[in-house]
C-alpha cells in the first residue's frame, strides 16, 4: 500500500444554498451545512483509502459567519491524519455572497474522523500519509493528540 500526500486527495466541493435548506429567516441551517462537510470530507478518505469508509467522529465544529440563501458555499477539504483504518478531514466550509464583490469568508471548519471498511463492515488498513510541509507536520501531530486523546477516553 503506497502512502499518498494530502494534495493527492485534497477535495474541494461547492453548491448554492437554495430556499429549502433555509429557515424562514433565510439563513441555511446547520444540519445542511454538516451533511455536505460529511459528503465532501468522505470523498477525501475514500480517495485516500480506496475502499468504503463509514463516519465515526466529528470534532471541533465551530460557526464563525452566517450562511444565507443564494450564497456559494465551498468545502475545502483536506486529510489531517491517518491511523491503521483511520482518517481525519480537515474541512473548512468557505462562503461566498454572489451579489458583492467581497473575498470568499471562513463560515465552518470542523475535523471528520472516517473509518475505511471492508465488504464485510469490517476496519481495514489504509495507506500512510507523506508529510511534505511544515504546515501538514504541525497539523497531523494535532490530529494524532486528537486520536490517542479519544482513543485513551473509549478505553476508560
Amino acid at each position: 500500500m503506497d502512502s499518498k500526500t494530502i494534495e493527492q486527495t485534497k477535495v474541494i466541493y461547492g453548491n448554492l444554498m437554495l430556499p429549502g435548506q433555509a429557515n424562514i429567516a433565510g439563513n441555511v441551517h446547520g444540519g445542511e451545512v454538516m451533511k455536505m462537510m460529511d459528503n465532501a470530507g468522505g470523498v477525501v478518505a475514500r480517495r485516500h483509502s480506496r475502499t468504503n469508509v463509514v463516519t465515526a467522529r466529528v470534532d471541533g465544529l465551530e460557526f464563525h459567519y452566517p450562511i444565507h440563501v443564494g450564497n456559494y458555499v465551498m468545502c475545502v477539504c483536506q486529510m489531517v491524519y491517518v491511523g491503521v483504518s483511520s482518517m481525519e478531514v480537515m474541512v473548512k466550509v468557505m462562503v461566498e455572497d454572489l451579489q458583492s464583490e467581497c473575498e470568499p469568508k471562513v463560515a465552518l471548519t470542523g475535523y471528520f474522523t472516517y473509518v475505511a471498511i471492508d465488504n464485510d463492515g469490517k476496519a481495514t488498513p489504509v495507506p500512510s500519509l507523506k508529510l511534505v510541509t511544515d504546515e501538514e507536520v504541525k497539523r497531523n501531530n494535532e490530529g494524532r493528540e486528537r486520536y490517542l486523546r479519544y482513543k485513551k477516553l473509549r478505553t476508560q
